[in-house]
């Protein structure tokens, strides 16, 4: 069994003023697919090369199932690591380099031979075994890593990054490949980026951090619907959350002239400073009665199937840019005053000075 066990996990780099990941406390479950998502700095790769023995732990324990690997070398905790830079040997072939950990291991060479193959042929790789890296592509080189990660057969991988050196399309179909391949394997998997599109479209369960503190724990979608705190809100999303600075007068959030109405829940736990956050695909476009936020449009990206308006609005507490997802393709433009608002269970409710939610 593969779990994963943090239990207050702390990393403290000598002559720091603070620890870098205070002291995590996370479980992982056997077989999942957890991402590590952050900003840079969060402490994300820390707490991944904690768990992989590549970072000391100065107090607290990590488990892999009821094994307690706190203080064992990397090479006995039965983990695999895929790198952001690949780390391939560029004299060998591609062969050579899914093999060489078994080499070390002294697993006979027959038996090496077959457990290459059989990882070549589930990356794509089987036509490449013969060549050096230098004449892949950064996706096939990635492919490799995986590949040499595959035949050890570890408990657990350990991913830092392995997209960030990929051009946009290969990443897209190179997090595909990698969600599909551990969904094939179960393998337990521990992932690290700073790309929240890549933390949502592959995790079974996302770990938000900031400043080595976990923000919050969840599905993908329950970080979208329901994030518990400002910083999630503002982070999780893309184009990110409208955050407003509100107030709440008589069960609603008042910003300038405009209220904004919040559902039942909120009105119940509203007072004082508040917050409101608005996806961009929750406004709605009110007629030209001049109803709603009122918005003049700086930019139009319109993407085929819908549009993104970017603009301002004079409105005191709304953001330096208020961003609306239509679905209308050119009949807005730069330049063009719109008004919008929303439905009060689209609008998530923060309290503004210790940032927890207030929306159930």
């Amino acid at each position: 069994m593969a779990s994963i066990r943090f239990e207050k996990a702390q990393r403290w780099y000598p002559g720091a003023d603070a620890p870098a990941v205070p002291g995590i406390d996370l479980e992982i479950r056997d077989g999942e697919f957890m991402v590590l998502v952050g900003p840079s700095g969060c402490g994300k790769s820390t707490t991944l090369r904690m768990l992989a023995g590549l970072e000391a732990v100065n107090e607290g324990k990590i488990f892999i199932g009821d094994r307690d690997i706190t203080a064992l070398p990397p090479k006995d905790r039965d983990i695999a690591m895929v790198f952001q830079n690949y780390a391939l040997y560029p004299h060998m072939s591609v062969e050579d380099n899914m093999a060489f950990a078994l080499k070390i291991a002294k697993v006979p060479a027959q038996q090496r031979k077959q457990r290459v193959r059989e990882a070549a042929e589930m990356l794509g790789l089987t036509e490449y075994l013969q060549r050096k890296p230098k004449a892949l592509s950064g996706g096939q080189r990635q492919r490799v890593a995986m590949g040499r990660a595959i035949v050890r057969s570890p408990q657990v991988f350990c991913m830092d990054e392995p997209l960030s050196n990929l051009d946009a399309k290969m990443r897209v179909q190179t997090r595909t490949d990698i969600a599909k391949l551990q969904s094939d394997l179960g393998t337990t998997t521990v992932y690290v980026t700073h790309d929240q599109v890549e933390a949502m479209t592959m995790g079974d369960r996302v770990a938000v951090m900031n400043v080595g503190e976990l923000q919050q724990v969840d599905t993908p979608l329950r970080l979208y619907d329901h994030p518990d705190n400002l910083f999630v809100a503002g982070f999780i999303g893309s184009p990110q959350m409208n955050l407003m600075k509100a107030v709440a007068v008589d069960g609603k959030a008042k910003i300038g002239d405009y209220l904004v109405p919040v559902d039942p829940a909120s009105q119940r736990k509203m007072s004082g400073k508040v917050t409101v956050g608005v996806r961009p695909e929750a406004w709605r476009l009110t007629s030209d009665g001049g109803e709603g936020l009122p918005i003049t449009v700086t930019l139009v990206e319109d993407l085929g199937a819908d549009s993104f308006i970017y603009g301002t609005s004079e409105v005191e507490g709304t953001p330096s840019t208020v961003i609306v997802r239509v679905s209308e393709r050119g009949r807005i433009h730069k330049g063009d005053v719109i008004h919008v608002t929303t439905d009060p269970r689209n609008v998530h409710v923060f309290d503004t000075n210790s940032g927890e939610r207030l929306s159930d």
